[in-house]
């Protein structure tokens, strides 16, 4: 998290060239990316150990504790032998995890955008309802070739190489490499061991469009009611809501109607509570988005500032939000969202309180 603070804090986009893998051929070759050549088994393997560490897990919790996770898929499937593909796929994968870090059965999660959001919101529902004390939430993507040139082939990319959420003159998403993981647990079984959550947890919606394979509905109508599912589910008004972190894929038509859905859910408040969109800083993580930018979220609400959407040029009519720009802002009161949108017509709004 140690980078990507220091690049959210100083809004400073994390995009440069892509040396991973041959770009030559591509309209676009930028993206945000570790590093050399991770492995995502590694990655998730070491950051769902040291969550469940920070947790103070020890084994018999881990073993009782279900791991859900939001991937893609195992990045060796595309290249494996038809005859050891199964083993290479979603659940196999997150099977695999489970087991080296020694937790409980597993969940795999592959809805694009909203993989981890959704495992999220599934997470904090059986904790809720009395069915498991604590669910480990893990997601992750690595910017491979396959996924890449899929996306630039069909010109989804920025080619000017920045992603510009609700500005004029946005041209497109760009990806960026995203792991995270996270334990969730109900607040009488983290007492009995001592321990105090942080944050405390407020809510979730979720809600589908069934309108485009790709596109948004154009009023934003899903990602609407996911909002509103959110704060009714948390007893919350919208003028209690201090900061949005949008989904702002940089696309024409998904901020466009991310900002009608907003207007739709928070009424006059959608004018003035601050906006902006971190995958303007790190990319679109896809299976990874909604953890990714669940802990940006709570980076800025700890840090007392919320980030900024970079890239921005100058104002666009259909996307007039009060976006934080420039430089970060201080975090006032109140609720902060995370949004996140997907192919499909799949909306997730997470709602977490402000420190």
């Amino acid at each position: 998290m140690g980078a990507l603070a220091a690049g959210l804090d100083a809004g400073r986009p994390a995009f440069a060239p892509v040396t991973r893998f041959d770009v030559a051929g591509r309209r676009v070759g930028v993206a945000a990316t570790l590093p050399g050549d991770p492995d995502l088994d590694d990655e998730l393997w070491w950051l769902l150990d040291e969550a469940c560490d920070e947790a103070k897990l020890g084994t018999a919790e881990r073993a009782g504790a279900p791991l859900f996770l939001a991937v893609h898929g195992d990045p060796r499937l595309a290249r494996s032998a038809p005859a050891q593909r199964p083993r290479h796929g979603g659940s196999a994968f997150a099977d695999g995890l489970a087991r080296n870090t020694g937790l409980g059965p597993s969940r795999a999660y592959t809805s694009a955008c909203v993989a981890a959001s959704t495992a999220i919101a599934d997470a904090a529902g059986i904790i809720a309802r009395g069915e498991a004390e604590r669910v480990v939430v893990a997601g992750g993507y690595l910017v491979e070739p396959d996924q890449y040139a899929l996306f630039d082939a069909g010109r989804a990319f920025a080619a000017d190489g920045q992603v510009r959420p609700f500005s004029a003159g946005r041209r497109g998403l760009l990806l960026g490499d995203g792991a995270g993981a996270v334990v969730l647990e109900s607040a009488a079984a983290a007492g009995e061991r001592g321990i105090e959550p942080s944050p405390a947890w407020s809510s979730w919606g979720r809600a589908g469009d069934a309108h485009h394979p790709c596109q948004p509905h154009p009023q934003g109508r899903g990602l609407a009611r996911a909002i509103a599912g959110a704060l009714r589910r948390a007893g919350a008004e919208p003028g209690e809501v201090g900061y949005v972190n949008a989904h702002g894929s940089g696309t024409a038509q998904s901020d466009a109607a991310e900002t009608l859905a907003l207007r739709a859910a928070l009424g006059e408040h959608a004018a003035t509570v601050p906006v902006s969109s971190t995958k303007a800083l790190h990319g679109q993580a896809l299976e990874a988005s909604g953890l990714l930018e669940l802990a940006v979220t709570l980076h800025a609400l700890r840090g007392g500032l919320l980030p900024v959407n970079a890239g921005y040029l100058e104002p666009d009519e259909d996307c007039a939000l009060e976006l934080v720009l420039g430089a970060s802002r201080p975090a006032g009161p109140g609720y902060a969202l995370s949004l996140n949108a997907a192919f499909g017509g799949a909306n997730t709004a997470l709602l977490v309180g402000m420190a």
